[in-house]
Formats: structure tokens, C-alpha cells, sequence
């Protein structure tokens, strides 16, 4: 129903399945009948797209939006058009690009995974209201983005203060934490979205959770050597 809801993560997905080229079409700008006015969310989410095509290698030109009403037939065709056009200019996706599928697999899917952490982090501008075309091109800039990904956090449970409460467990949105009753928890990596949550849902008494950037991860503690031995309580 809304341009709005054209998430990220389905463009993505699209190009990682095979699409060659993507057009979102949108209500016309100021013409939005939600208080949402969502299409300025998809316009501003095409813009951070194009940039992170830009950084991964694809040329950002495989991604159009377009504003138009249901009686602009001949504008939709126009958009149609020219990105049918391009596309066939460009070629299947990563040949023009110089990248073999299994690299451009690997780099789309490492974009994929983390989503949720740039939609945090890009949160502010992702529900800016651009009014004007000449603020499109510098929204997000190359070098905003190499930050973007330069400084991706990972996330590490200290086994001396984890309390094997579950709280960090439930809350992950992933199921990226392995743990249960009286195990020290422990954060799997490859499935770990960098979201923070755990970070956020450890209780401060404990502060078993950390953030780390810039640095590895340290190496889990073996499985035998999980279990938490609680004290009985004395009658």
C-alpha cells in the first residue's frame, strides 16, 4: 500500500536473487495519504541503497525511484522504460561490475546480515523529509558509508559475569545467543546481526555483555566448561 514499506532488506534480497534492476514507484511527494508520508522513507532509503551498491561494487544505477499519481500511465512507462534500458546496458548484474557470483553473493549477503545495525544507526537521516532535488546527491556521502562499515561493533559475554539470567537469550531478535539454565551464555557470531540488543538487555548489575570495535572477538570458552554451579541456599 505504501512506497514506505519497500524495506531495505527487500531490495537487497532482490538483487542477491537475481534481479538486474529495481524500480520503486511512490505516491507523489506532499501527496501522501498516511500521516506517515512514507514515500520520503523509501526515497531516503534509496539513496543510502545506492551508496552501499556503490561500496560493495554495483553500479547504483540498478536502483531507480519514481513519484507518481495512478493516473501518470505515461510517467510510469517512461520509468519503466529507462531503467529497461539501462539494465540492458549494464548487462546481468556483477558481469558489467567485474564480480563473479560467489563474490557478489558473499558481499550482498554480508550486507543482508547487517541491516538491522544500519537501520539503527542511519535511524535520524532514514526519516529525514528531503524537500528539495539538490539535496539528494550528498545525503549520504562515500565516505559516511566506509565508516558505516568500518566501525561495525561486535557483541562478547564475559564468561565471569554472565549470570546465565536468559534475559539477553530472549530478547535477541536473531537467536544468536546459545545458552540456557545455569549455562554461561554465549554469542554466535555468524548469526549475531550487530543490533545491540543484548548489549542494551543485560542488566547493569552484571554488565556481562560487552562492545567491541576495531578488535577480534575473543574465542568462547569451551561447551564443558559452561555450567554455572549455584550454591545451594542453607535452611
Amino acid at each position: 500500500m505504501c512506497s514506505g514499506r519497500v524495506d531495505l532488506k527487500f531490495v537487497l534480497k532482490a538483487f542477491l536473487n537475481g534481479c538486474d534492476g529495481i524500480l520503486i514507484g511512490g505516491c507523489r511527494l506532499n501527496e501522501c495519504n498516511y500521516v506517515t508520508h512514507g514515500n520520503y522513507h523509501a526515497l531516503n532509503m534509496v539513496l543510502l541503497c545506492k551508496k552501499i551498491m556503490e561500496h560493495i561494487g554495483l553500479n547504483p544505477e540498478r536502483l531507480k525511484i519514481a513519484f507518481m499519481s495512478s493516473a501518470d500511465g505515461v510517467r510510469y512507462v517512461e520509468k519503466v522504460s529507462e531503467l529497461s534500458n539501462k539494465v540492458r546496458e549494464l548487462g546481468p548484474l556483477g558481469k558489467n561490475e567485474g564480480l563473479d557470483q560467489n563474490e557478489l553473493k558473499a558481499r550482498l549477503e554480508e550486507v543482508v546480515k547487517l541491516i538491522p545495525y544500519i537501520k539503527l544507526i542511519k535511524k535520524e537521516k532514514l526519516e529525514s523529509r528531503l524537500e528539495n532535488e539538490e539535496e539528494y546527491e550528498g545525503f549520504f556521502t562515500n565516505d559516511e558509508i566506509e565508516k558505516l562499515f568500518s566501525e561495525v561493533p561486535s557483541y562478547y559475554i564475559d564468561p565471569h559475569k554472565c549470570q546465565a539470567c536468559m534475559i539477553c537469550q530472549r530478547r535477541c531478535p536473531a537467536e544468536a545467543i546459545i545458552g540456557g539454565k545455569n549455562r554461561i551464555h554465549v554469542i554466535d557470531q555468524e548469526k549475531c546481526i550487530k543490533c545491540g540488543t543484548c548489549f542494551e538487555a543485560c542488566p547493569p548489575r552484571f554488565g556481562a555483555v560487552q562492545k567491541i570495535s576495531g578488535e577480534p572477538v575473543p574465542t568462547p570458552i569451551p561447551e564443558e566448561e559452561r555450567t554455572i554451579a549455584r550454591k545451594s541456599k542453607k535452611k
